[in-house]
């Protein structure tokens, strides 16, 4: 199953046939694209062929095509939220167990697929919450969440070669500058503030980003654009960090195109 699936024409024929009312014809390239969209969400292939004997039978299996991917879609996009929830918050069991619960219903191949994906991954930050040994397969950020709950649990941070490198790439994203990435290196407890420096900084631009542009957006679309463009300015005012920097930039620079166009 290719990890790349372009469910947009049967989700196009769904709304037409299912939603808008429009007859099913079973022409050659509705049948070939109701067989092999019903193959990528695990119908039987003779069930499928089956079904497409009646057009009765035929809009059930477009039904059926429909609704596993609409619901496969919400259960995985439910259960990595929560399980990334509680990955963050350091409850690596309990986010593997969302991910077990979401498999042990899931037939769609494409969504297996992406929950047993997280569910590795999820299995490899368990491991690095238990030996504080870096995962090269795994994201910086990630890593260092958990390395910085280690310590909160009194465990010593080791300056491997590893880890000394995730914190150089880090460092940059974080608006901390490699004078004061070194300084910070020459010790573990010089190591273990810098961690808590970049994470912090990470979660007060999240969050600052985050409630800015739903305000934005409520502004926006109430036809407050002054309101909306202030609030990325006020982002920008304190903000540090370049990803979000770049995210309020980017709005803004939408806001004031659409401020000259109106």
């Amino acid at each position: 199953m290719s990890d790349k699936i372009d469910w947009d024409p049967i989700r196009a024929l769904a709304k037409r046939v299912l939603d808008q009312g429009e007859a099913l014809e079973l022409t050659d390239d509705t049948r070939a694209l109701l067989l092999r969209s019903a193959h990528e969400v695990a119908i039987n292939s003779e069930d499928a062929e089956s079904a497409l004997g009646s057009l009765p039978t035929a809009t059930t299996l477009l039904q059926e095509i429909r609704r596993r991917i609409s619901d496969g879609s919400r259960r995985l996009s439910r259960a990595r939220n929560r399980a990334y929830e509680l990955r963050d918050a350091g409850e690596l069991d309990g986010a593997q167990q969302q991910m077990r619960d979401a498999l042990a219903l899931e037939v769609v191949p494409f969504y297996r697929k992406q929950a047993e994906l997280a569910l590795e991954k999820l299995a490899q930050l368990a491991e690095v919450s238990e030996t504080g040994h870096i995962n090269a397969n795994l994201p910086d950020r990630d890593q260092l969440v958990i390395l910085e709950r280690r310590i909160q649990q009194g465990h010593a941070l080791a300056l491997t070669d590893d880890l000394l490198a995730i914190l150089r790439r880090t460092a940059p994203t974080a608006a901390i500058s490699d004078a004061e990435t070194e300084e910070a290196l020459t010790s573990p407890k010089g190591a273990e503030a810098l961690i808590r420096m970049m994470l912090s900084r990470f979660r007060d631009g999240k969050q600052r980003i985050t409630r800015a542009l739903f305000r934005m957006t409520s502004l926006r679309d109430s036809g407050d654009l002054d309101g909306a463009r202030q609030q990325m300015r006020d982002v920008l005012a304190v903000e540090i960090v370049p990803q979000y920097r770049e995210m309020a930039e980017e709005q803004l620079k939408a806001l004031d195109k659409q401020l000259s166009e109106s």
